[in-house]
């Protein structure tokens, strides 16, 4: 008895020896937490008919550095952390036209672009340096979406944080000697599983109707003339495609004309005898998609009823002309008189109007506006935009550039006036008239607070199709609204045309670890590392605790340690 109490002392020495070993070693792992984390937003990845493009991995885990490094750095463990305002678009497109290897790219934003922060007019330094950036995004995006890169591509907003790291890497890199193992630096960490294929992309259209008055003992069809707008986006980093002028601008202005249109249309005595379809539509990026699936459910009676379409599209951003384009040619007689309608309202406001024509090649798929769907089915119609030229594929639909920063609230009201009043005169009869409907000081006046509001929330809101899910918020937003100034509001869910195939995982968060290298001692790398270490040292001490057992009291007593103890029975009396 007296030798087994020496040894039970023994053993609790020993457990809780380990014990403070182990919290020890879970509070320097505690300490090993990451330096600064921010969030990261994926550049895109997407194929065209298999054809790979953009970012092809999702998962970080390498040294940063800088545009400071030596020639003949390999950068191959090296994710290249690019400022903006201090971008080289040499070194970029060097590197993905030669294929260089890289451990990727993290390209630095300015803070006043975040999504949350209102664009405004500001100094003129800071117009002009909001302007230069716009140019330098311009090319940075063009390059980025039609490239395939086989290395994690990020996006971040600079923060104080952020700009510290930056600052010590370029130090290092200054030196010759950039971030490994061996030097320490930074360690930029992405832990997320690599990106999935997106199942059957939903697209979804919305339209609303406003019904026109017929007259007594007309029993024909009323004709019906069409306003859409397509609303969704496409751009290098889809997390941050807000689009507020491309198309965000042309969303806006819709639901404002349906609202104006409505109180006209409440009153039996104001109501016009056309019938007023608004459509808001989806895959629009994708040669509007949406707007081909939504005109194949229409009847044939309703299409022959639509006398024209009016599509509106990136109309926040211009000064004194917008263009006015169409497929059929501009002696055509209908075509003629809705541009001398829109033309007329214009000089009264104080601007232009110009005539685009481009014929459709049918046997190309590829559709540059949204109105030739309605033309490949012999459907009248225009497209309104500040664009005197068709945009090329998946570019000016909603990019990097395309915030509220440069979108002209003012520019907005003016189209809204425009297609508003040359809409009403056709309606009414008015047309050649000097007749206000929408007078700026009458009941009828456009609302530019109710503009700015839904300008607000559309340049807050991503919009690339592939990611937005039926029942995403803003869509049943978009729907309340229509539903509140048109009747028999409808949803049409479709599934994206196969040509394209999106990958997910467009979101992270970056972690940025600081690896110090003093007294011999190497102060953490990563996550993994860490865990590692804990999984490593836990091994170790369940081996040493079991060592110990057997050596001083037995393996029986080993044993009996994970056995059930057993049950106590009570007597009774």
């Amino acid at each position: 008895m007296a030798q087994k109490q020496p040894r039970d002392r023994e053993m609790l020495e020993s457990v809780y020896s380990m014990l403070a070993l182990v919290f020890i070693l879970v509070a320097c792992v505690e300490l090993c937490d990451a330096a600064t984390v921010v969030d990261v937003y994926r550049l895109i990845q997407y194929d065209i008919s298999g054809v790979p493009f953009g970012s092809r991995l999702s998962s970080l885990n390498h040294h940063a550095g800088s545009l400071h490094f030596s020639p003949g750095t390999d950068l191959s463990r090296t994710v290249v952390m690019i400022p903006v305002h201090e971008l080289n678009i040499s070194f970029v497109k060097e590197y993905i036209s030669q294929k260089q290897p890289l451990g990727g790219l993290l390209f630095l934003l300015p803070e006043m672009f975040r999504l949350e922060n209102k664009g405004g007019g500001g100094s003129s330094s800071e117009v002009q340096e909001k302007q230069l950036i716009k140019n330098v995004l311009l090319e940075l995006e063009r390059l980025l979406i039609h490239a395939k890169m086989p290395y994690p591509v990020y996006f971040a907003f600079e923060n104080d944080e952020i700009d510290s790291v930056l600052n010590d890497v370029k130090k290092n890199d200054a030196t010759g000697q950039p971030a490994t193992a061996t030097t320490g630096g930074y360690k930029l960490v992405v832990s997320t599983s690599e990106a999935k294929k997106v199942a059957s992309p939903t697209i979804t259209n919305i339209q609303g109707w406003l019904q026109g008055l017929k007259a007594e003992g007309d029993v024909n069809q009323l004709p019906t003339i069409a306003i859409v707008a397509s609303y969704d986006t496409f751009g290098a980093a889809p997390a941050l495609s807000v689009g507020s002028d491309s198309n965000g601008s042309g969303v806006v202005a819709l639901l404002e004309i349906a609202r104006l249109f409505s109180r006209l249309y409440s009153n039996p005595k104001t109501r016009g005898s056309y019938n007023l379809l608004f459509g808001l539509t989806s895959g629009g990026p994708y040669n509007y998609n949406g707007t081909h699936k939504w005109l194949r459910s229409f009847d044939q009676r309703l299409r022959e009823s639509i006398d024209y379409a009016i599509c509106l599209n990136s109309i926040g951003s211009w000064n004194d002309e917008l263009w006015i384009h169409v497929s059929k040619p501009p002696e055509n007689a209908y075509i003629k008189h809705i541009f001398e309608g829109f033309s007329s309202v214009a000089e009264e406001l104080g601007f232009k109007v110009g005539l685009k024509h481009k014929k459709i090649n049918i046997s190309n798929s590829r559709v540059a506006w949204e109105h030739e769907q309605f033309s490949r089915l012999r459907v009248t119609a225009a497209t309104l935009s500040e664009l005197s030229v068709a945009p090329e594929l998946l570019e000016s639909t909603g990019g990097l550039l395309d915030s509220s920063h440069f979108v002209d609230e003012t520019a907005i009201v003016r189209s809204v006036k425009l297609v508003a009043e040359s809409l009403a005169r056709h309606i009414y009869g008015y047309q050649g008239k000097n007749i206000n409907i929408f007078a700026d000081d009458s009941s009828l006046a456009v609302n530019p607070s109710y503009i700015r509001s839904w300008l607000d929330l559309l340049s807050q809101t991503p919009r690339v199709a592939p990611f937005l899910s039926k029942n995403d918020p803003f869509i049943m937003a978009l729907k309340k609204e229509l539903a509140d100034h048109t009747d028999e509001v409808n949803v049409q869910h479709e599934v994206l045309d196969g040509m394209f195939t999106f990958y997910d995982s467009v979101r992270g968060r970056l972690n940025i670890y600081q690896v110090t290298i003093g007294n011999g001692l190497l102060q953490v790398a990563s996550v993994t590392f860490d865990l590692l270490l804990l999984l490593a040292l836990g091994s170790y001490l369940i081996v040493l605790f079991s060592f110990l057992v057997i050596t001083t009291r037995g393996l029986d007593d080993l044993i009996s340690l994970f056995r059930r103890p057993p049950s106590r029975k009570v007597k009774t009396a």
